[in-house]
């Protein structure tokens, strides 16, 4: 019994020291992870810098034609030819359509025939009254004869009026036959063929929008409006700005504001603007979205940080600032105009540092290690290259 109670005691005892010694074991695995005493976390960071920027601002855009035709047969009738191919250009007065000129050309010579037979009738009266008023003084004739046949002559020049009106209704009839481009452009395609018959403005048979300006309409931001308001009473140059298609990269195209409206909406604190671009080489068409980007036109100092430095607080714009020790202080800051990857704040002084990297390591009020970063002429924080990987297996070679 006493050789078997001595054998459970050290099997208890050799149990027991295999647990501590995976107590210490896992004791120690941490500080083997952490690779050394703690301290503050490593966080890169980069002075604010101060610029003289021209701030701008940046809008969604609509293009659209400076003048659009709808084309419709001011007379009824059958069309008779197209002379135009589908979305080609037109000179302004060319030949677009012709209906059928056949009925309003008779109706030119119809009425042409009443004029020459109430002209005739007019001179007829007109000699009638004046053989009467000869004989008037020796009383061969009556003073009502006279007057009958004067009232004669003005009914016979009423009717040549009213006949003459005739002939030029026809004939502007007859002209309207020919439709022409009522102005320089594209045309879209035609909506009816040869041998359809159209009525007067129906249907629409094709339209045309002027192409070698097009209009840019954007909705700009209450600061925007008080600055081109401005510009514009100083009487200088007209505001310009500066447009991007979906396609292109930066806004390389120049228009020039020619239109502010008179009055800013409520809700959404904007007002309409319109600017005018050239478009002779048919780049824009009416329809397409695009960028615009408008100057203030003034450079002014401003305090720019990295955009990657700046982090959201609820509803507010925050930036960690490094102070005195080292102590991290969270920064309330209003976001301006983007230039070059900076953005414009106001909140901060030129010079202090910024948490560019490591912002999940740093907390309020917490210290951190920081490492400054040198920066570019924009103020762009320049990367360090990484360390070169040391040799294998770890060590130095003895």
């Amino acid at each position: 019994m006493d050789s078997i109670r001595s054998h459970l005691l050290m099997l208890v005892a050799e149990a027991v020291a295999a647990s501590l010694s995976v107590a210490l074991l896992a004791g120690c695995g941490p500080a083997a992870a952490q690779g050394g005493p703690g301290g503050p976390p490593p966080v890169s960071v980069a002075p604010a810098v101060q610029r003289a920027l021209q701030t701008s601002e940046d809008f969604s855009a609509r293009i659209e034609a400076q003048a659009t035709v709808e084309l419709r047969s001011r007379v009824a009738g059958t069309v008779d030819r197209v002379h135009f191919k589908d979305g080609q250009r037109v000179a302004k007065g060319a030949l677009l359509f012709t209906i059928d000129p056949k009925p309003y050309a008779a109706e030119v010579e119809r009425a042409q025939a009443q004029l020459a037979s109430t002209r005739t009738q007019a001179e007829l009266t007109t000699a009638e009254r004046e053989r009467a008023e000869k004989l008037l003084p020796m009383q061969a004739v009556s003073v009502q004869e006279v007057d009958q046949l004067r009232a004669a002559e003005r009914n016979a020049q009423a009717a040549e009026k009213a006949a003459r009106a005739a002939v030029n209704t026809a004939q502007l009839s007859l002209g309207y036959t020919r439709v022409t481009a009522p102005l320089a452009g594209r045309i879209s395609r035609a909506n009816v063929t040869p041998g359809n018959l159209v009525g007067v403005g129906e249907p629409v048979l094709s339209t045309i929008v002027a192409s070698d300006t097009v209009q840019v309409w954007f909705d700009a931001s209450e600061s925007s409006f008080l600055k081109i308001s401005q510009a514009m009473r100083a009487g200088g140059a007209a505001p310009t700005v500066a447009v991007g298609l979906a396609n292109e990269d930066g806004y390389p195209h120049t228009g020039t504001v020619d239109f502010v409206d008179n009055r800013l909406n409520p809700a959404t604190g904007s007002i309409r603007v319109r600017a005018i671009l050239d478009n002779k080489d048919g780049r824009f068409t009416p329809g397409l979205s695009a960028r615009v980007r408008l100057a203030s036109g003034v450079a002014a100092p401003s305090t720019l940080v990295p955009e990657r430095a700046i982090g959201t607080d609820q509803t507010r714009k925050v930036v960690m600032v490094v102070g005195e020790k080292n102590v991290v202080t969270p920064r309330e800051v209003k976001l301006g105009a983007l230039a070059d990857g900076m953005r414009v704040v106001t909140g901060v002084k030129a010079g202090e540092l910024i948490i560019v990297d490591g912002l999940q390591r740093a907390f309020p009020g917490a210290p951190v290690t920081p490492t400054v970063l040198k920066v570019d002429d924009k103020g762009m924080p320049i990367v360090p290259p990484p360390a070169p990987p040391g040799p294998p297996g770890g060590g130095e070679k003895k």
